[in-house]
């Protein structure tokens, strides 16, 4: 197969042809007859979304879960230039979480799946019991550090568990973050109300990263020291941040990305089972599981709140529209922002040497970007999974 369009930047269009799955050649300048894609597209590295909870209507947390939903998950993400995801088990009951931990790891049998879920990302459920940092977790699962459960997590995802977020500042959390960092897990803070000396123990402990930067968190802060500049200033930390406009206000995304820098930051969308659905009221057990009491509200613009609160359920909105609005917010080229998306979520997971960017050699997860730079909007026309064409517009 023969694709046409210009690399990230690039000027000039080039042709990147893929044989068996895997880049095999790249030539800048050459037309080539039949390809797809035109000199106007830009050829990108498909994108890596480490955060996502579920969309259009399957949950990776939903009570009854199987296999079959986790593994149709991918085909939803990739209008979106999605080519990996990292599922997101969020804080439940032991039973429940082991429940979709198993689901995910059974769904992964399936090598396309499995190429497709490069580590489950667990979010919860030693994090913080305070309202605002708690989030939209349910209250009466939060708990403390438990080596022992955690471990039973990881056997019950068959050793895919690559993201744990927790709150530092729980009874025994930094000896367990070293336990888990030491197993090559990524610890990153979240849903958090630590002081500033717990940052720096779970800094010092082996903590890589901040989940959704910015959420998660009190409505108000302390003007300093709080918990968003100290870990805003620790250079060790990766920035996981939703730049769909409704997590974070603009200034905002462009303020962290100035402080935490292009090489720390990842883009992430922490899409829920209500993402792309029409806009109105639904049960709670749509987002976090059968016989959740909450309502949920959706809003035509795709936010997603707890009914009746100022507290976010997630998002309904996709990876690509938080790439979109990093040049609008940031005033960045369109390439920063793909690198957001692909090359950072790759070094953080460590598959860097197969996915993230566009190179001979590597896996053909590509997607192919329609952008119009006068007026910063950006159209996925197609996405490929190793080489196969999975989502056209």
């Amino acid at each position: 197969m023969l694709i046409r369009g210009r690399l990230l930047r690039e000027d000039q269009a080039s042709t990147v042809e893929v044989q068996g799955g895997k880049i095999s050649r790249i030539d800048r300048g050459r037309p080539a007859a039949g390809a797809l894609g035109d000199e106007a597209l830009v050829i990108a590295p498909a994108f890596i979304d480490v955060q996502v909870n579920g969309v259009a209507g399957r949950n990776v947390n939903a009570a009854n879960v199987t296999a079959s939903e986790i593994a149709a998950i991918p085909s939803h993400l990739h209008g979106s230039g999605a080519a990996m995801f990292c599922p997101t088990v969020t804080t439940g009951s032991a039973e429940q979480m082991i429940r979709s931990l198993k689901a995910i790891a059974e769904a992964c049998r399936d090598p396309k799946v499995a190429h497709a879920i490069p580590g489950v990302h667990v979010e919860g459920p030693y994090i913080s019991a305070e309202d605002g940092p708690r989030g939209a977790h349910v209250l009466q699962y939060v708990r403390d550090p438990d080596w022992d459960e955690f471990r039973r997590f990881q056997e019950a995802a068959e050793g895919r568990v690559k993201i744990l977020t927790l709150a530092p500042e729980r009874a025994g959390a930094i000896p367990f973050i070293s336990k888990v960092a030491a197993s090559g897990v990524i610890v990153s803070l979240g849903h958090t109300a630590a002081e500033p000396m717990h940052i720096d123990a779970a800094v010092k402990a082996g903590a890589r990263m901040s989940t959704h930067l910015g959420n998660g968190a009190h409505a108000r802060l302390p003007r300093h020291p709080n918990y968003i500049w100290e870990q805003l200033s620790k250079d060790e930390l990766w920035m996981g941040f939703i730049a769909d406009g409704h997590h974070l206000p603009p200034a905002v995304v462009k303020c962290f990305v100035r402080a935490k820098g292009l090489d720390r930051s990842v883009l992430v969308s922490d899409a829920v089972a209500l993402a792309g659905m029409p806009p109105g009221r639904y049960a709670g057990e749509a987002v976090f599981g059968l016989g959740d009491p909450r309502e949920v509200d959706v809003s035509p613009e795709g936010k997603i709140s707890l009914a009746g609160t100022p507290y976010l359920a997630g998002a309904g909105l996709l990876i690509h529209r938080c790439v979109e609005n990093i040049p609008r917010f940031c005033g960045l080229p369109l390439s920063d922002a793909v690198r957001m998306a692909s090359p950072n979520p790759a070094r953080l997971l460590g598959i860097h040497d197969r996915a993230g960017s566009v190179e001979v050699g590597r896996s053909a997860d590509l997607t192919l970007l329609r952008w119009d730079a006068d007026r910063q909007t950006l159209k996925v026309e197609a996405t490929l999974v190793q080489g196969e064409v999975v989502w056209s517009a």
